[in-house]
């Protein structure tokens, strides 16, 4: 039997929310089929592995330096006793590799696949199993047209902008090196009203955005339905769930979106989780170099569907997978379609969608944009899926984003987005958010017609960072004027 990983403490929060709290486990999970230990690996070399990759991204994608990427952005995946076991770290930038050594022999590699980004290299393998692609924008260059569709800025503040008070708000998120805040973006009635960057990143650089891509996910999601292919009541085409008396048949889009698939999926979050169960598949998903999709939608029932919120990975990878079957069997290039469907309308001319080493996305974490890019994002779901007067997104879906989950016990949880049900953030209760490790955040703030982007490096994130956001955001808020709706 293997050992299992002491994870708790070193990665809990991986591509996560601030936790909330949560009941204790039900009957039914102590009932639910035992799940073997996933791996056919070890964990130390699954921490080297993902260390491999999310330094891969950060020099070829975010162009940033190893040194500060190794200490503010891979790190948590390695637990601190196999850190200090590291020997070498390598970074090959002619063949545009990254390597991680442990102890005298065990090493682990990433590769930038280009528009792909970085792919962790399967143990034994000599590449990744699948074809990657250019993935090129039909937009013209972002300096010739006007903000959204562009980066070109107005001169002047929409009305009811205070701007003295707004810029002493974003410099609240600043205040604290240690909070390693990299960008922050206001937009108001559809304006970049206040703009602001450190930590040696700009408004192009590609910023490590991780769980903010389940929000993206819901968006593709959103587009299909808009098109017709399915919708959120309709039981999830997994091919999978279909034989006869398999309960996962019961299992609908709507749960899926709303994380309460039911699926025995272990995370480090859930309440009941031990590390006795072994390393949790919601890490496996990121470090074991497998097909994600099939290690998600494979799992046996563990709750009744749509009766247990559980912030758990195989709900949106599930989506994922409908998604790129969707999209392959209409015929369209999965790897290019998201820029060709979504970001080509929006303004978006480059978002990094990192894949598993079989070309799944992995937008449960693997994903970079820039802050103007999440921004846009913001700024679709503020007008109802609406971009300049083209309807994009199914009437209707931001509100059912933004509406709590039924199976989640706190108010916290919508569709692939957060709520502000609970009021943690100094924002109105009908603020939504998209979120991720390392404080990455775009909040959608109806009541003031403001989006509001901040994104930072992983060690940053704490109670520190979290204190100075919601000041910041009370600033904000203070300094625009609410609408008329």
């Amino acid at each position: 039997m293997r050992k299992p990983l002491a994870i708790l403490g070193f990665a809990t929060w991986i591509g996560c929310a601030p936790a909330t709290e949560e009941e204790p486990a039900s009957q039914e999970f102590q009932n639910a089929p035992e799940v073997p230990y996933a791996p056919d690996t070890t964990p130390e070399s699954l921490g080297i592995a993902g260390y491999a990759k999310v330094l891969c991204s950060a020099v070829f994608v975010s162009g940033r330096d190893i040194e500060k990427a190794k200490y503010e952005s891979g790190y948590f995946l390695v637990p601190d006793k196999d850190r200090e076991r590291v020997t070498d770290i390598s970074v090959n930038r002619e063949a545009k590799r990254v390597s991680v050594t442990l102890g005298d022999s065990l090493t682990r590699e990433a590769r930038y696949l280009g528009d792909q980004g970085c792919v962790i290299v399967p143990e034994g393998a000599d590449g990744v199993y699948f074809e990657p692609v250019t993935v090129e924008t039909s937009l013209p260059d972002a300096g010739a047209q006007d903000w959204p569709m562009g980066d070109a800025l107005p001169d002047s503040l929409p009305e009811g902008v205070d701007r003295e008070k707004l810029d002493k708000a974003v410099e609240l998120a600043f205040q604290n090196p240690e909070s390693m805040t990299a960008a922050m973006v206001v937009v108001h009635k559809g304006q970049i009203v206040a703009e602001r960057y450190a930590q040696g990143a700009h408004k192009d650089m590609q910023l490590e955005s991780w769980s903010m891509g389940k929000s993206l996910t819901a968006t593709l999601v959103g587009l299909l339905v808009r098109e017709g292919h399915f919708g959120l009541d309709d039981p999830a085409p997994v091919p999978a769930w279909q034989e006869e008396g398999d309960p996962r048949r019961e299992i609908t889009i709507r749960d899926l979106m709303n994380m309460s698939g039911g699926l025995h999926f272990t995370a480090p979050r859930d309440p009941d989780y031990t590390p006795e169960m072994g390393y949790p598949d919601h890490m496996f998903i990121y470090t074991g170099a497998v097909d994600a999709f099939e290690h998600s939608y494979s799992k046996p029932l563990q709750f009744p569907p749509g009766t247990e919120g559980r912030y758990r990975n195989s709900d949106p990878l599930t989506l994922g997978y409908i998604v790129k079957r969707t999209v392959t069997e209409a015929g369209e290039n999965y790897l290019r379609w998201p820029q060709k469907a979504l970001f080509d309308k929006i303004g978006i001319r480059e978002q990094v969608l990192e894949p598993d080493p079989y070309g799944n996305f992995l937008l449960t974490g693997y994903d970079y944009g820039t802050a103007r890019n999440w921004a846009r994002l913001g700024l679709l779901y503020l007008n109802d899926g609406v971009w300049l007067g083209e309807r994009l997104l199914p009437e209707g879906w931001a509100e059912f984003v933004s509406t709590p989950a039924p199976g989640w016990k706190e108010p916290v949880y919508g569709g692939l987005f957060w709520v502000n049900g609970t009021g943690e953030y100094s924002l109105p209760r009908d603020a939504y958010f998209m979120a991720g490790a390392g404080g990455q955040r775009t909040f959608v703030v109806p009541s003031h017609d403001l989006v509001i982007v901040r994104m930072g490096h992983f060690r940053g994130d704490g109670p520190v960072m979290r204190q100075e956001l919601n000041e910041a955001l009370a600033g904000i808020l203070s300094a625009v004027e609410p609408t008329d709706s």
